[in-house]
Formats: C-alpha cells, sequence, structure tokens
C-alpha cells in the first residue's frame, strides 16, 4: 500500500501540482478537478487545505516570488556596481532554468492585483535593481530620478530573455547573462547625461 502523506507533506504535493498546472494552462484554464486528479486526491482536499482554487494560485505565486526576489536580493547585496548587475541578471536567469515551471506560471495570466504575479515581481525587481542604477547614476553625475526608468528597462529585458531562453534552452545561462549584462552595462556607461533621439527633423 501506498505511504499516507502527513498534512504537511500533501500541502507541498497541492503545491507542486498546483504550480504544474496553472503554468500549463493559467489560471482561467486551471480546474479543482483537474488539480486533484492528477494528485490522486478528491477535490474536498483541496478545499480543505486552501479554500479553492484561488486560495492554492496565491500561495503558489507568493512562494515563487519570494523565492526569486530573494535571490536577486542575495545577489546584488555586494560588489561593485557591474558585479552586482551581472549577479542579478544571473540569478534571474539561473531562477528561470531552475524553476521553469515557477517562471511561466509567473508569465501567465493572473486574477489577482498589480501586487502579485508577473508585475508585482517586476516592480519589486525593478527597485533592487535601481539601487545599482542609482549609485552608478550619482557617480555618472547624471540624473538619479531617472533610475527606475534604467531599472525598469533591464528587468524587461531580462524577463523577456528569459521566456526566449525556455524556448530555446541554449546557449547556457551564464553565456545569456553574460551578453545581457554587458549590454545593459556599456549602454549605462556611455550613457549621454541628457540623451535625444537622432531622428531627422
Amino acid at each position: 500500500m501506498a505511504r499516507r502523506l502527513t498534512a504537511l507533506q500533501r500541502r507541498q504535493q497541492l503545491i507542486r501540482i498546483g504550480r504544474q498546472v496553472f503554468a500549463e494552462h493559467g489560471f482561467e484554464g486551471t480546474t479543482v478537478e483537474e488539480i486533484a486528479r492528477r494528485a490522486k486526491v478528491s477535490k474536498p482536499i483541496i478545499y480543505e487545505h486552501f479554500g479553492g482554487k484561488e486560495g492554492l494560485y496565491a500561495v503558489v505565486v507568493d512562494r515563487d516570488m519570494e523565492a526569486i526576489v530573494g535571490r536577486i536580493s542575495q545577489a546584488i547585496g555586494q560588489g561593485s556596481p557591474r558585479e552586482r548587475l551581472e549577479a542579478a541578471v544571473l540569478a534571474f536567469l539561473t531562477w528561470v532554468r531552475d524553476e521553469p515551471d515557477a517562471f511561466m506560471l509567473l508569465l501567465r495570466d493572473s486574477p489577482t492585483s498589480r501586487g502579485s504575479g508577473m508585475a508585482g515581481l517586476l516592480h519589486d525587481l525593478a527597485d533592487r535593481v535601481g539601487t545599482v542604477f542609482n549609485e552608478q547614476f550619482t557617480a555618472a553625475g547624471f540624473d538619479k530620478r531617472l533610475a527606475p526608468l534604467y531599472a525598469h528597462a533591464l528587468v524587461g529585458m531580462v524577463t523577456f530573455v528569459g521566456e526566449w531562453w525556455i524556448e530555446a534552452r541554449k546557449p547556457p545561462v551564464e553565456v545569456v547573462a553574460a551578453h545581457v549584462a554587458a549590454l545593459a552595462w556599456m549602454g549605462l556607461r556611455h550613457l549621454p547625461a541628457k540623451p535625444a533621439l537622432s531622428l531627422d527633423p
């Protein structure tokens, strides 16, 4: 006979399977029935642990957001501005490689507010990367009030690169991170004090 799971083990199993199903079908396309079928439990078990699909989704998203924000925060905690920028890019892309279901889940539709899902995650990451930009802008004599603009640009770029890499799976994330970080850093290093469009009038 199969070993009976403890309540904690069952909860962890449902979170893992729920992430897989949400990543495949999005929130709207996922049903409690499908999660229960894959977990080989009855629907009431899911309601008992999470109160329904919405509750399970919220737990999955919150855990994944905490994981990636934690990685980024640790990555930019020390080193030169360039080293912290490179570490942030590598940490994000390594998470994409290691947790593809979590990444795809956060790219999908979210029924929750701006503070959750990929939108909330992007803003959290941009705030942290903004610290790196702030320091570099100040040292270079640029208007540090614009640092959030560049931080959001960087995080958006890394997110879309991660989405592309999920499909391509090559080159290795370390190589991809080196290219993305170099593009961002060289652009920052040679940023004019007052950028202007070079289009013909």
